[in-house]
């Protein structure tokens, strides 16, 4: 069978548990074929972020030419977009393809705290979110972009992701255009290793999209995939480490 075809659009996080790196690793995982375009080199490891070096909007525009054009595309996951001129020439180019699933994670600052977006790039993110299937963000990240409205104003879907809630339960929120359509909550899980949860999550539900999943499906499968990532931390580095990889992890059914 032909693996479903993944384009991640992100920044590359040389510590290896973020960004390109992890979503890579998820999309091989869950049995996708990974391509990307990299908007952004970081030198980055568990305790931060200690630089940033865009890359050109036209080298980013290139490298998703070489892909798309070439082996094709079944779904699109957005990340770490580099600058507000990116955003929108990626929005421009995604707004040309025929029903290929979207999900955009609307990265603005890494699990160390750093920021990852300046003002004129979040505001960009609008064209992104107009275009996506589902959009991924976290509590603050939802508050920045407007609240639970961004669905209906966008007539889009957003996960508002629980994470950064308080208390031993947390809650994610599939919100529609109509309001709330289902909710999850789970014990949380008890680690610091959390570095790259964001990047993998959006990663495993645009790959479940691309192999036929309905978007309950994917979720539900990427939720999974996450919280058995987490449980399998190998420990690593000396801040926000990164997830393990679940390389015995069952396919939705």
């Amino acid at each position: 069978m032909t693996p479903a075809r993944i384009l991640i659009i992100a920044g590359s996080d040389s510590g290896g548990g973020a960004g390109i790196q992890a979503d890579l690793k998820t999309v091989t995982l869950l049995g996708g074929y990974g391509m990307t375009a990299i908007t952004a080199i970081t030198a980055q490891n568990t305790l931060g972020v200690q630089g940033v070096h865009p890359i050109p909007t036209a080298m980013v525009l290139a490298q998703m030419e070489s892909c798309i054009g070439d082996i094709g595309v079944d779904a699109v996951k957005i990340g770490m977009i580099g600058s507000a001129e990116t955003a929108n020439a990626v929005a421009d180019r995604l707004a040309t393809l025929d029903n290929i699933p979207i999900v955009f994670d609307p990265v603005m600052v890494a699990t160390s705290g750093s920021t990852l977006a300046d003002d004129a790039t979040i505001a960009a993110f609008e064209r992104l979110i107009a275009i996506a299937t589902l959009v991924t963000p976290n509590l603050p990240e939802l508050d920045a972009l407007g609240g639970d409205g961004i669905a209906a104003h966008f007539n889009t879907h957003v996960l508002a992701k629980g994470g950064h809630g308080t208390g031993p339960m947390l809650t994610d929120r599939l919100i529609g255009p109509r309001g709330v359509r289902k909710a999850w909550s789970n014990a949380r899980i008890d680690t610091p290793h959390t570095h790259g949860t964001g990047c993998t999550l959006a990663s495993a539900i645009a790959t479940g999209l691309g192999q036929g999943l309905d978007l309950m499906e994917a979720i539900e499968r990427g939720r999974k995939y996450v919280r058995e990532a987490l449980a399998l931390a190998p420990g690593l580095g000396n801040g926000h480490g990164p997830m393990g990889a679940p390389f015995g992890f069952h396919a939705y059914a």
